[in-house]
Formats: C-alpha cells, sequence, structure tokens
C-alpha cells in the first residue's frame, strides 16, 4: 500500500539501501535475488531487492534511481547548507541547525513528503534525517526550498554509523521511523529494521521521556515492532498496543489509496523511561 523507504538491516548490523545489481566484494560476488524475494509494496519499477547478509558487507548499498532537474538543481544550490557531512565525532546540533531546540532523528525519509510536512508544523523542533537515496534527498531538498523550511538537516549515510559515532548517549528527544520495508517472506523477517540491536541503540540515545515513533502498513511487522520495542527495558509504550496516528504525521497518497482499499496503518509510540 505504501511506497517503503527501502531501508533493511546489513551484515554487520548496518542500515542498507538495497539494490538488485550485483554487488562484488573482496572475495566474492552476490548476485541479485530471484523476483519473488522483492519487498511487499515496492512500487512498479523499484529496483529495491535483497542483498545476502555476509560479514564482508559492512555498509549500506545505494539502489538506483533517476535524478530529476528540479532534484538535481536542489542538490546542487541547497546540498551545501542542508545535507551534512558525516564526521565520526559526536554532532555539534547548534552549530549544525544554528540554534538550541530539540533534536528528532528520522531514519529513512524515501521521498521527503512526510518530512517536510512534519519539519512545517513543528518549527519549534530540529530535525536530523538519514537518507542515502539520491533521488529522495533531492527531492526533500527541492521542498525545503519551495516550502522555506529551515529545521531540516540531512545525513547521506548508514544510519547505524550515525547513530554509534554522532549521537551520544541522551542526545535525542525523539526517533521517527515510517515505513521500512516488512519482507514479509519469513525466510527475509532477518532483514528487518526494526531489530532489538538497533531499538537497544536508539533508546540509549534518547532523553528520558524522549519518545520513538514507527509506522507501517503491513500487519505482521506490526506485531514484531510490538514485540521488539515492548521487551526494550529502557520503553515504555503510550498506549495499550498501537497508538493513535499523532497528528503530525500526515497521510500518504499512498495511506489514502490503501484506506479506501480497506487496508490499514498501524502506529506504535513509545516512550524511554
Amino acid at each position: 500500500m505504501h511506497s517503503h523507504s527501502g531501508w533493511g538491516l546489513g551484515a554487520t548490523g548496518s542500515i542498507k539501501k538495497l539494490q538488485s545489481t550485483s554487488v562484488t566484494t573482496s572475495n566474492q560476488t552476490i548476485d541479485p535475488p530471484h523476483p519473488d524475494d522483492a519487498p511487499h509494496g515496492g512500487e512498479a519499477g523499484d529496483t529495491s531487492a535483497g542483498v545476502a547478509h555476509l560479514r564482508t558487507i559492512k555498509s549500506y548499498v545505494l539502489r538506483t534511481g533517476r535524478v530529476t532537474t528540479g532534484q538535481a538543481k536542489a542538490l546542487e544550490t541547497l546540498g551545501p547548507r542542508f545535507v551534512l557531512d558525516y564526521e565520526a565525532k559526536a554532532l555539534d546540533a547548534p552549530a549544525a541547525f544554528g540554534r538550541e531546540a530539540p533534536l528528532i532523528l528520522e531514519i529513512g525519509f524515501g521521498m521527503g513528503d512526510a518530512t517536510a510536512h512534519i519539519a512545517k508544523v513543528r518549527p519549534q523542533d530540529n530535525f536530523l534525517c538519514c537518507e542515502v537515496h539520491e533521488p529522495g534527498v533531492g527531492a526533500l531538498l527541492k521542498r525545503i526550498g519551495e516550502n522555506d523550511i529551515d529545521n531540516i538537516r540531512i545525513l547521506r549515510h548508514d544510519a547505524v554509523e550515525v547513530i554509534d559515532h554522532m549521537l551520544p548517549e541522551a542526545s535525542l528527544d525523539g526517533v521517527h521511523i515510517f515505513f521500512p520495508d516488512p519482507w514479509h517472506k519469513k525466510r527475509h523477517h532477518k532483514r528487518r529494521l526494526i531489530q532489538p540491536p538497533l531499538i537497544a541503540k536508539l533508546a540509549s540515545r534518547l532523553k528520558p521521556g524522549g519518545y520513538l515513533h514507527c509506522a507501517t502498513d503491513w500487519e505482521p511487522y506490526a506485531g514484531q515492532i510490538l514485540q521488539v520495542l515492548s521487551a526494550e527495558t529502557l520503553l515504555e509504550n503510550t498506549a495499550k498496543d498501537y497508538a493513535p496516528q499523532p497528528d503530525y504525521r500526515p497521510l500518504t497518497k499512498f495511506e489514502n489509496r490503501g484506506l479506501r482499499l480497506g487496508h490499514g496503518v498501524w502506529d506504535l509510540v513509545f516512550r524511554r523511561r
């Protein structure tokens, strides 16, 4: 129903954009998976697919995609201001954003529609957004320019490395993970982004009272996310199970279409104890 962000876990726990072209490592080549292995919900023409879990793969793999003229112009003109360089040291958020404000991390923003909307309706917060797909980065930069948004900064880098090396403990006020690839076949569940080690990292980076908000349109994945978040001792659920959709998260065109067809969307909001 929804255009999923395409994020999954790599062999060493790094978060990866996944592509269908072969990947050559120092000692082996990983061939593209069978088309049946593609994640649920991918749009026609989406080249996202699985990459085997091998320890020689240590970071994300960029998926292919065409950058439009408008996105390319935004990358050129707005990228220097809004796209941060990855550095293996603690982020100086006030310097990066030019102000002191609550810091929200978003992992995998797709084409940036929801990200731009949320930043616009929450001008009091700063949004640090990880995405490695160049057309998505260009699309969000284009929206930043069109809507005069100043409270977003983008990192085109593996989100696990960003968490590990740029975000100290108790440095975040919130985390957003919206519509990660559900990898609906059982043998692919290990590729899902929401796994206990990542959630433990994120929980430790949240300040007490900070929140983690996940959303998915795949009900079995929603159940797994609920189980993983509930098992993390640093987090507590803000609802009995699934939360009402927070007013800041917009309905995308894919959600609206799915809702008309009777499909569901599940939001989960947990807080740091």
